[in-house]
């Protein structure tokens, strides 16, 4: 196996996406995301709509909404192997989302100075509606996600 030294900088972001995903109970198997792509300073994640993630009123609880953006956010400021946590972050919620509803958040680096990021994140039906835009401010932190 390739060290992380002598990879491709979209290999080794790939490779990050996986060792976290796996790791990631929260967004794996409690949630049911699936991570569709990490990259140099981005990601995709998607999740359906399931009774659980319904509110009183019948549609997606902005909570869940906010967890897919925060995990896409998450594995696209970790994609350098660099380790990287949220320090702030706001969402516009724009549209419901319903049972059944295929959520696609795709997550895209803005800035990256120092230890320093800005991220956009934009949440999406099966329809390609706008349902939630996200926007995190990244702090790395010591330590990488591959050793």
């Amino acid at each position: 196996m390739d060290t992380p030294m002598n990879s491709t900088p979209e290999e080794l972001a790939r490779r990050v996406g996986e060792v976290m995903f796996a790791a990631d109970t929260a967004s794996r198997s409690t949630m049911g995301m699936q991570l569709l792509a990490c990259e140099p300073g981005r990601a995709v994640m998607q999740m359906v709509v399931q009774p659980l993630h319904l509110n009183g009123h019948k549609i997606c609880h902005g909570g869940f909404i906010f967890t897919l953006a925060d995990s896409t956010f998450a594995f696209a400021c970790n994609s350098y192997n660099k380790n990287a946590v949220a320090a702030g972050c706001s969402i516009e919620f724009l549209r419901p989302a319903h049972e059944g509803d295929v959520l696609t958040c795709t997550g895209v680096e803005q800035t990256l100075s120092g230890r320093h990021g800005i991220y956009d994140m934009c949440v999406r039906n099966q329809h390609n509606d706008v349902v939630a835009m996200f926007r995190g401010k990244s702090a790395q932190i010591a330590g990488t996600v591959i050793p």
